[in-house]
């Protein structure tokens, strides 16, 4: 009996420790791992997404601004941050995402369905 709230507490850890992201299969190890984290964080306004595009043959994973004056983030399939493509205080980004448009390429790959 002295047992049962140490056994329960360790449930609650596997449980939450083992939160699982539904993504397609072959998304790198390192963008699960950021999409795993944007879950367990406070549902944003809008809801966190993330999108992959076809940059020059290579894939790139785009994390849309979260708020306001927040810039998005453009990574490679290695967790490499190429550029800020849009958002940020003029909303353009960091200006150095030559080649990146913003385009029918881009499929969903992942949004945060949590209610607010």
């Amino acid at each position: 009996m002295k047992n049962i709230p140490f056994i329960f507490l360790l449930l609650i850890i596997f449980v939450t420790a083992c939160t699982k992201v539904d993504v397609p299969k072959d998304t790198p190890a390192c963008i699960k791992r950021k999409i795993k984290k944007l879950s367990k964080e406070p549902v944003q306004n809008p809801p966190a997404s993330v999108y992959s595009y076809n940059l020059d043959g290579e894939t790139a994973y785009y994390f849309p601004p979260s708020c306001c004056d927040v810039p998005s983030d453009l990574y490679d399939s290695k967790c490499n941050l190429i550029c800020h493509p849009d958002g940020g205080f003029t909303g353009g980004g960091s200006g150095d995402c030559q080649g990146f448009r913003f385009d029918s390429t881009a499929t969903l790959i992942w949004k945060d369905s949590r209610e607010r």
